[in-house]
């Protein structure tokens, strides 16, 4: 019987030799979309903290990465002698193109890659948007997600397949040990006692900007708290708008309306929608309900930032001219016997239905 071979995973080249700056990229995409999209990590502050990387910073970074593969120096770090003039042939010359020249091959250094990263973020995430603004997906979390991810992978595999065609004096990469090297000893072996005051004062100050960050960020300031009530119906595409509202009926016939409930309260909420047509009398600019007859009901329960619509079909028997349809907002139940001007939003409409309709009306 022969023998198995053990299964061996062959990872890529570019994915073996990924340098450390690009893996942080991949790691942090990795674990925005994670944070995202996990169902209890995802209604966190984390998804926040990550999420603006992926929005401001990763994806410039990336494509920066890819154009710019190479290492750069500081323009004060070049070296500061005089260019040679051209010869009496006028041939080897360091002159003024040699400068230029010098310049363009000398990349871009840190700081100038991460001032980059950062305006091309801001234009590469627009343009994304705008191109899912124009497909079937459109603008949403999940279309939106998965294309900013995916273009920042993809720009991370484009660097690192450049970086790896350089020799390795060549290539970018992040002086990380020079960093913590630096740091270690600035902090910990200052020159005087006025450099370790300083040094505990700069700690101080990071540790202040960095909680004053973290507190903002887990306890946002909560805004206006309010909910949206309105009514809609559908056009002939089947958009729902806020136009052409029903106002004439004839004897037995049917309009269909939406109600809508937008959540803003920044907590679950409970609502109650009373919709009732009315008899009203106008004396001194005051409106009296004279007749009123209770059609529906409707008891949805809300998430904050949650919508709900709800699609009826209205058959009013009731004749007369301007009676009232209002729909009535209560937060909770409403008290019995009813009391409209406890409702925490109303709309209504009015309309007219032509003599030969029955003396009731329903809602069907």
């Amino acid at each position: 019987m022969a023998s198995r071979r053990p299964v061996r995973v062959r990872v890529p080249v570019v994915l073996r030799e990924l340098p450390a700056d690009l893996a942080a990229v991949l790691g942090l995409v990795v674990l925005t979309n994670l944070v995202v999209f996990l169902p209890v990590v995802r209604e966190t502050p984390l998804r926040i903290a990550f999420g603006l990387p992926l929005t401001l910073f990763l994806p410039g970074y990336a494509l920066v990465a890819a154009l710019f593969p190479e290492a750069g120096e500081s323009p004060t770090d070049e070296t500061t002698d005089p260019p040679p003039t051209a010869d009496a042939a006028g041939t080897a010359t360091d002159g003024e193109d040699g400068t230029m020249a010098a310049l363009s091959d000398r990349g871009i250094d840190g700081i100038e890659r991460v001032a980059l990263s950062f305006g091309l973020s801001i234009a590469v995430v627009p343009l994304i948007g705008l191109v899912l603004n124009f497909t079937p997906w459109g603008i949403r979390l999940v279309p939106i997600m998965v294309a900013v991810s995916g273009f920042t992978v993809s720009m991370v595999v484009l660097a690192a397949q450049r970086r790896r065609e350089l020799p390795a004096e060549e290539r970018f990469s992040v002086p990380y040990r020079q960093w913590l090297d630096t740091g270690r000893a600035e902090l910990l072996e200052p020159d005087t006692r006025a450099d370790a005051i300083l040094n505990v004062v700069l700690v101080c100050s990071i540790l202040l900007a960095t909680g004053s960050v973290a507190y903002a960020v887990a306890v946002p300031k909560q805004g206006e708290s309010f909910s949206e009530f309105y009514l809609l119906t559908e056009n002939e595409s089947g958009d729902l708008v806020a136009d052409d509202y029903p106002t004439e009926f004839q004897p037995g016939e049917s309009r269909q309306l939406t109600v809508g409930i937008g959540n803003q309260e920044h907590e679950r909420a409970n609502y109650t929608v009373v919709v009732e047509l009315q008899r009203v009398d106008v004396v001194d600019n005051e409106t009296r309900v004279r007749e009123a007859t209770e059609l529906r009901r409707f008891r949805p329960t809300l998430a904050h930032n949650e919508t709900w619509h709800r699609q009826h079909t209205l058959t009013p028997r009731m004749t007369g001219e301007r009676l009232r349809l209002q729909y009535l907002l209560y937060r909770g139940e409403p008290a019995t016997p009813l009391n409209r001007s406890a409702a925490y939003r109303e709309v209504h409409l009015w309309v007219t239905v032509t003599d030969g309709a029955a003396d009731n009306s329903s809602l069907g």
